[in-house]
């Protein structure tokens, strides 16, 4: 099963502030996480965000005759590779991390 192209995000320019002001992150699962507190008004965009994220997921996971949760962990996986030095991602012990120079820490199961 390979997961395509990563949801590609709108780049709201209060999503792209959040992600490089390290409030927002990629997690594991293939959704986005909010770091720490974060305002109401940041955790309803992460919100819809991932709704969307399960919207393209439940769909592309059924061509692929796969289940949702194993579409959403493979693009998990992409998503975190995909992040840029500087960005926040969830690393496979469950904690956040800041992507340095090299490969983040993934799930030894991602492809």
């Amino acid at each position: 099963m390979t997961a395509g192209a990563a949801v590609a995000e709108p780049r709201d320019p209060a999503y792209s502030a959040a992600r490089a002001a390290g409030q927002v992150g990629e997690k594991m699962d293939g959704y986005l996480g909010v770091i720490g507190g974060g305002s109401p008004a940041l955790r309803a965009l992460v919100d819809d965000l991932n709704i969307k994220r399960r919207a393209v997921y439940s769909q592309k996971a059924q061509a692929q005759r796969a289940t949702v949760e194993e579409y959403a962990f493979t693009s998990g996986c992409l998503l975190i590779g995909q992040t840029s030095p500087g960005e926040k991602y969830q690393a496979p012990d469950g904690s956040w991390q800041t992507r340095g120079g090299g490969a983040p820490q993934r799930d030894p199961r991602c492809p």
